[in-house]
């Protein structure tokens, strides 16, 4: 597909590909996603394409969109709107994991997105620990700018999806994990928009869409409860239970949530 770029608010080039006819679509990626991710890139938009024209695209520091520092959510918002005037003026918006986050953020502050869906949105409801992810967010970006990757990726694994050393450890020799620490830079990005904690339950209350909220049934307890708390926030919110899926959503399951959703 052909690489687009549209201008942000701040003079940053953002990059996206489009496929597929019919009402416009964003998809947002999480952590360690770029356009071409399974669950929020281009995988999904091929689902997708004969209902929907589908934008995939790269947050800024990714892909081949470029970063101008520093960062903030106020000018991931920004990227954002960028995209929905592209779109023309009004588009539904899809959101991942992290991404769900800042697709939520975007719609309380009065972006034009009539729909939205959001798929485990890692909303953290304890104050303590998200004032422990700024903490690491800060960590993350010196170890990325020590050029230590491999160090700011092994500690977001263990230390914000808690995941076994050992795990890690087996990851570190798989040939993906050179694409990881490509991205290891945006890593803080995506832990500050989850650090904003208990408040985004008061935020959410301005979101004017029509929102599906959803989580996987396989997924961990505290994680789907944690969702469903988000769900009830949201003033004009459904929530669904995708039985079987996982934090790592068959994009398949995914497009068929969307397409009930949004074409209904």
């Amino acid at each position: 597909m052909k690489i687009n770029t549209v201008k942000s608010a701040d003079g940053t080039s953002i990059a996206f590909e489009t496929t597929g006819k019919g009402p416009p679509l964003i998809l947002v990626g999480g952590a360690f996603c770029d356009r071409t991710a399974p669950a929020s890139g281009t995988p999904l938009a091929a689902l997708l394409a004969q209902r929907f024209t589908v934008f995939s695209y790269d947050r800024r520091g990714r892909g081949d969109s470029e970063d101008t520092p520093p960062h903030a959510l106020e000018r991931e918002v920004e990227d954002l709107a960028a995209l929905i005037t592209a779109a023309g003026g009004s588009a539904a918006v899809f959101g991942n994991s992290s991404g769900g986050l800042l697709a939520l953020d975007a719609a309380a502050r009065g972006l034009s997105i009539p729909k939205l869906v959001v798929y485990e949105p890692p909303v953290i409801l304890d104050e303590g620990r998200a004032r422990a992810f700024e903490d690491l967010a800060k960590q993350l970006d010196d170890a990325a700018a020590g050029n230590r990757r491999s160090e700011a990726v092994e500690l977001y694994f263990t230390k914000v999806m808690q995941m076994p050393a050992s795990a890690v450890a087996q990851m570190r020799k798989a040939p993906m994990w050179a694409g990881l620490e490509h991205l290891a830079h945006t890593l803080s990005y995506d832990l500050l928009i989850t650090a904003r904690g208990p408040l985004r339950l008061e935020q959410v209350s301005a979101v004017r869409a029509a929102t599906l909220v959803m989580e996987g049934g396989a997924s961990p307890g505290w994680m789907r409860e944690a969702i469903q708390t988000l769900a009830r926030a949201i003033p004009n919110a459904r929530h669904r239970t995708l039985e079987g899926q996982t934090h790592a959503v068959d994009p398949k399951a995914l497009a068929q949530a969307l397409e009930a959703f949004l074409g209904g």
